[in-house]
């Protein structure tokens, strides 16, 4: 199998993080039959932190899947804002997962009938994962949202103190209820195993979750976009459109 791992940010320090995360873990799941194809997004924000860098990301993300999807057999979006993620599995031809969704799945499975957390770097995340939950079906009923201040890529530069600090946050939605905490985004892979040491409850690697996720059940297929002339995207975007 060949699984298109996809950095919808443009940094490709990260892209790398991202598949040293990942190879490990097909290593120790013993997965030796996957190859990973990491991909870096060809523009828009280094780090997406604003609701304007998930916009552009999503159009990057699309173009990536179009140009690319022919020669793959699965995509995981590695972005936990997830751009362009329905319309990514509108278009693509391949089974497509994200970060978020996977993880949402993930952590309401091992907290049934629970609420969960979501935890991540950057303050601005906070009402744009709720929007993003709620439109995946899930309400604050089930799911809370937090945040650290530090955004993902600041946190990724320290991880003993980012370990700390997500450990800290993580004990205050424990106290609000949460039965299960994801830690959510690409600069927060890894760090799960030191945040969970002295907490009661899961604590959940998102790009675990996605990794899992990809190689497992596929999402149902969208419908494909119906055809439409477009203009000043790239060919195989264009191509895929049907303009």
């Amino acid at each position: 199998m060949r699984l298109l791992l996809l950095n919808g940010n443009t940094d490709p320090a990260m892209t790398e993080r991202l598949r040293h995360h990942a190879e490990a873990w097909l290593a120790r799941q013993g997965c030796g039959d996957v190859e990973l194809i990491p991909c870096t997004a060809r523009f828009g924000a280094r780090y997406i932190a604003t609701r304007a860098a998930v916009a552009v990301a999503g159009h990057a993300v699309l173009e990536a899947i179009a140009e690319r999807d022919p020669a793959v057999d699965r995509i995981a979006i590695a972005c936990f804002g997830e751009p362009g993620f329905l319309a990514a599995r509108e278009i693509s031809r391949v089974p497509v997962r994200g970060m978020a969704e996977a993880s949402i799945a993930a952590a309401l499975a091992l907290a049934p009938g629970a609420r969960i957390a979501l935890l991540t770097g950057g303050e601005a995340w906070v009402p744009m994962l709720r929007e993003h939950a709620f439109a995946l079906g899930h309400g604050p009923d089930r799911i809370l949202v937090r945040a650290v201040p530090p955004a993902g890529d600041v946190l990724a530069r320290d991880p003993d103190g980012a370990a700390r600090l997500l450990a800290k946050a993580a004990e205050a939605v424990i106290a609000e209820g949460a039965a299960a905490v994801v830690l959510g985004g690409a600069g927060l892979a890894g760090l799960a195993p030191a945040v969970a040491a002295h907490l009661p409850v899961p604590v959940l690697d998102s790009l675990d979750c996605l990794m899992e996720a990809s190689l497992g059940e596929p999402l149902p297929f969208l419908p494909p976009p119906s055809s439409a002339p477009s203009l000043d995207l790239s060919l195989a975007l264009a191509r895929r459109l049907g303009g």
